[in-house]
């Protein structure tokens, strides 16, 4: 599969109210009621590299909002942008030892491939699903969602399962695999490490495709700020 059509597919399947970096499947959690979050990284291939921005802020205690974007670029040619908007609300918040269910949906446009002034690009919609062990020692994640390529008219499921692992009082562990209807599956698993916590978190993590060639592997690195208030 091609770099750039790999950071559409993994964009779409980012759906980036992104579980707590460096998941690409989402949790059944919020950023904090009140405040905003930024989560940054880039993640590297064989032949390209990518860059994203996702800040997201819950100013009312139950909706999270978040807008951001990214930009692609292959060895040698240009490279590619796109911007995500996503709404995040909770059906039942996670409790320790719990479970936690939530209802999101967005949309991503992709001005290389839609451009114009119609801002209306990918359109989807998923469902986060946790639920916590061992006073959250171990918390499991799982997506289920559907996605619409507005280039194509292409109707695809969309799905995710992982895992965090408390390793340390400031050292988790991720582990996680996700796809579409229509792609091969991926993985990746890695590890988050937080300077101050609660509020400044650095990560890394290696994946690839799971039947793909080499040049499916990548590496990533992200930062992630959370405030305790900003309203």
């Amino acid at each position: 599969m091609p770099r750039i059509a790999l950071f559409c597919l993994l964009q779409a399947l980012t759906l980036p109210a992104l579980a707590a970096r460096p998941f690409v499947t989402d949790d059944a959690r919020l950023t904090t009621a009140g405040s905003c979050q930024l989560e940054s990284w880039v993640r590297i291939y064989p032949e390209s590299r990518e860059i994203w921005a996702l800040p997201a802020c819950n100013p009312f205690g139950n909706l999270e909002v978040t807008a951001g974007g990214g930009k692609a670029r292959n060895d040698g040619q240009h490279g590619t942008g796109d911007f995500i908007l996503q709404l995040k609300t909770l059906l039942r918040p996670l409790e320790t030892n719990g479970w936690g269910l939530g209802l999101a949906g967005g949309m991503v446009h992709h001005p290389q491939v839609n451009p114009g002034p119609n801002l209306l690009g990918n359109t989807f919609v998923y469902v986060p699903m946790s639920v916590s062990f061992a006073d959250d020692r171990i918390v499991m994640h799982a997506n289920l969602g559907w996605l619409k390529d507005k280039a194509s008219g292409e109707q695809r499921a969309t799905w995710g399962l992982g895992g965090e692992f408390r390793l340390h009082d400031r050292l988790t562990g991720i582990a996680e695999t996700f796809g579409d209807s229509s792609s091969g599956a991926f993985w990746q698993a890695g590890a988050r490490f937080a300077i101050i916590p609660e509020r400044v978190q650095l990560d890394a993590t290696l994946g690839r495709e799971l039947s793909g060639p080499a040049s499916s592997r990548w590496i990533s690195f992200g930062l992630r700020l959370t405030p305790d208030r900003l309203f």
